[in-house]
């Protein structure tokens, strides 16, 4: 079982990628998220937030990749698990659970 907080970032917009109108919005993605991952591996820390690409933090790193998703033309919400992007536009489970199994999570 894993004991490091692992970081999960969401990086997106209020307003919902053009390629992805008929999805939820950046926010709702993380939101959902979060519960999910807290179900399937309960009692495993992580930390989530949600970054608009458009007002990012000052921290350098996430300012950079919110550039980059708007630079690159990346389809958000952009999820990425420390440092690694495991999802884009309609992220999928399966994969960031896969992801976070790599660090030791182990589900429930």
């Amino acid at each position: 079982m894993n004991n490091k907080k692992i970081e999960i970032n969401v990086f997106g917009a209020e307003q919902t990628c053009p390629s992805c109108v008929n999805l939820p919005s950046s926010k709702e993605t993380c939101d959902w998220l979060e519960a999910a991952v807290s179900r399937k591996f309960p009692n495993q820390p992580f930390q989530i937030s949600y970054i608009d690409i458009f007002q990012p933090p000052m921290e350098e790193e996430k300012r950079k990749f919110a550039q980059r998703v708007i630079e690159e033309d990346l389809f958000y919400p952009v999820v990425v698990i420390e440092g690694e992007i495991v999802g884009e536009g309609n992220p999928r489970l399966k994969t960031i659970y896969s992801e976070l199994e790599k660090y030791g999570y182990v589900s429930k």
